[in-house]
């Protein structure tokens, strides 16, 4: 009697284990699919988009770009191709935000390190003070990563042009001229098609931690594809 009661019991168990497994992966096919947004112009706060460029509603894609990294090297778009890239914009000598987005970014370098789809872009907004000795100094400082993280400058007509026109991360307008400033907290994630998928504050925890849930949910678009 009590090996009946033993075996039904253990029947009763593997039963149980069976349906919890059953129910679980039903939930989870049921459960909608997370996409991000593919935002365009037309999406975003219009005090962060160009005038030209409010009324696109669709195909925007981060232009075709060449700038000077930490170590001289010419960085265009073929060295993030194929790459989810974050995006932000930065000065070596900012006293205020930059200190602290640094600090985030470099974080995130550390949660990607072993991770060879996706690579980190930081622009200078002051080109003129960070030559490519000042942005070495600044990365051996902060702990970059050549083959992660590249610090670019340039000319900063294109680099602004770049912030205002292809990442929409600037509130304010300007010509890219001597008296020109671009001051922003954004973080911006973009795929591997060069669209943009996120917007982020970069000095903010909580924000960071939704990057990072973003670019999983990312990542896994394209695994699923």
């Amino acid at each position: 009697m009590l090996s009946y009661f033993s075996k039904l019991k253990s029947r009763g168990i593997a039963l149980f284990i069976v349906s919890s497994i059953i129910v679980f992966l039903f939930y989870h096919a049921l459960q909608p699919q997370k996409i991000l947004p593919i935002y365009q112009p037309a999406m975003v706060n219009f005090e962060l988009v160009d005038t030209t460029m409010q009324h696109i509603k669709k195909y925007h894609t981060v232009a075709d770009f060449s700038f000077v990294n930490q170590n001289g090297k010419e960085i265009t778009q073929a060295d993030y191709e194929g790459k989810i890239y974050i995006a932000d914009f930065f000065f070596t000598t900012c006293p205020t935000i930059c200190p602290i987005m640094t600090k985030n970014m470099a974080d995130i370098q550390q949660k990607i390190l072993n991770d060879e789809e996706v690579m980190l872009l930081s622009h200078t907004v002051t080109p003129d003070i960070d030559s490519v000795p000042q942005l070495k100094e600044y990365a051996l400082e902060q702990g970059v990563l050549d083959h992660k993280w590249n610090l670019v400058t340039g000319d900063k007509k294109e680099l602004y042009e770049m912030a205002r026109k292809s990442y929409m991360a600037v509130k304010t307008d300007g010509d890219g001229g001597p008296y020109d400033m671009i001051h922003t907290e954004n973080f911006i994630l973009v795929d591997k098609e060069r669209r943009i998928r996120g917007f982020y504050d970069g000095t903010k925890s909580e924000d960071i931690e939704k990057l990072l849930e973003d670019l999983e949910i990312l990542k896994s678009s394209y695994q699923k594809k």
